[in-house]
């Protein structure tokens, strides 16, 4: 059995809806340097949004529109990576039974990913029954998602790696179980991700509507970004303001502004020379400024749905030719009759 041997890495996001500047900075940024320097394979994951999502499908046709421009919008290039949907490559749902097979009960009951999920859906009101076997197997999926393709990494942020280490841990008793190293345990590739708020000062995210969409245009933006919160302390207009303590306006500054701008509206800020609704004012002007290639682009795409749709058949197209690979290989290490 010979595998690949050029580098390989893989990442997906749920198909959850239209995607917001906190997945641009940190994931869409990082995913379009990483094309580059490795062989990439990028997958829209609707089968784990049904993960959670099982009883509110109407839009899922819809939403995985959305993700796909958003991705294309942000330059992930179907020339440099491959981009499929997950439930258009079945290998992944056998690699996920023959997986399931061997994974133990409390592994993925002690997994973080499923814990944090389960919590969600519990203060979202949801009973028991709400805890699917689908949810229960979230962390096998996921290590299918990996074993398609026999990466080498997977790109996460630090306070994912734990969710790499259940992988690892499943991919090694694969291996051990059937007395052969056939799967590589990838590594995490960690990448430096800046925490873009959301207008209220929280966590960015759809459900708490405090997110700036990549699709939002020039009004809408603005709108939003006269919402956010800056420096609770500045009571008056004329106040000395305080950046450090700018929960929102100030950090955005410091990732869409340049240097001098930066240390200019520090200036003006410290020195009430520049109020709060005119900072936000000035910001709006300079994300939407930042935001327009990418807004452009996505209008474009979206004017051609069918060739949109096209990218993404070819590229699961492309994607099941490497993972017939991969999973006839894992048959003859089980041993299945064919």
């Amino acid at each position: 059995m010979t595998i690949d041997s050029k580098k390989r890495i893989v990442s997906g996001m749920r198909s959850t809806g239209k995607l917001h500047l906190g997945h641009y900075f940190g994931v869409l940024t990082n995913w379009e340097k990483l094309q580059n320097e490795y062989e990439a394979f990028f997958f829209i994951a609707d089968w784990h949004a049904l993960t959670t999502k099982y009883n509110d499908t109407a839009n899922l046709k819809e939403n995985v529109q959305d993700v796909l421009l958003d991705w294309l919008a942000a330059g992930i290039d179907p020339n440099k990576a491959t981009i499929y949907l997950q439930s258009l490559v079945p290998e992944t749902s056998e690699l996920h039974i023959y997986l399931s097979m061997i994974t133990p009960q409390n592994w993925v009951e002690r997994d973080p990913t499923l814990k944090d999920m389960t919590k969600i859906l519990r203060t979202q009101g949801a009973s028991d029954n709400s805890i699917t076997y689908g949810l229960l197997g979230y962390p096998v999926l996921m290590t299918a998602d990996i074993i398609t393709f026999n990466a080498d990494y997977v790109p996460v942020g630090v306070d994912q790696v734990a969710h790499i280490e259940i992988s690892r841990d499943i991919i090694r008793r694969f291996n051990n179980i059937y007395n052969l190293q056939y799967f590589k345990e990838p590594k995490p590739l960690l990448t430096d991700i800046p925490l873009l708020k959301g207008i209220d000062g929280n966590k960015m995210g759809k459900s708490f509507n405090n997110d700036i969409k990549i699709s939002d245009d020039d009004k809408t933006t603005e709108q939003k970004i006269m919402r956010a919160i800056t420096d609770r302390s500045r009571i008056k207009r004329d106040d000395p303001g305080h950046p450090k303590e700018c929960e929102v306006a100030y950090p955005y500054w410091k990732i869409f502004g340049t240097e001098e701008e930066v240390k200019q509206i520090e200036t003006d800020c410290r020195g009430a020379k520049l109020g709060c609704a005119d900072c936000k004012r000035c910001l709006a002007k300079k994300v939407n400024e930042f935001m327009a290639p990418m807004r452009e682009r996505r209008i474009e795409y979206a004017k051609n749905p069918a060739n949109v749709r096209e990218i993404l058949i070819e590229g699961s197209k492309k994607a099941r030719m490497e993972a017939k690979k991969i999973l006839d290989g894992a048959k003859e290490a089980i041993g299945m009759y064919m």
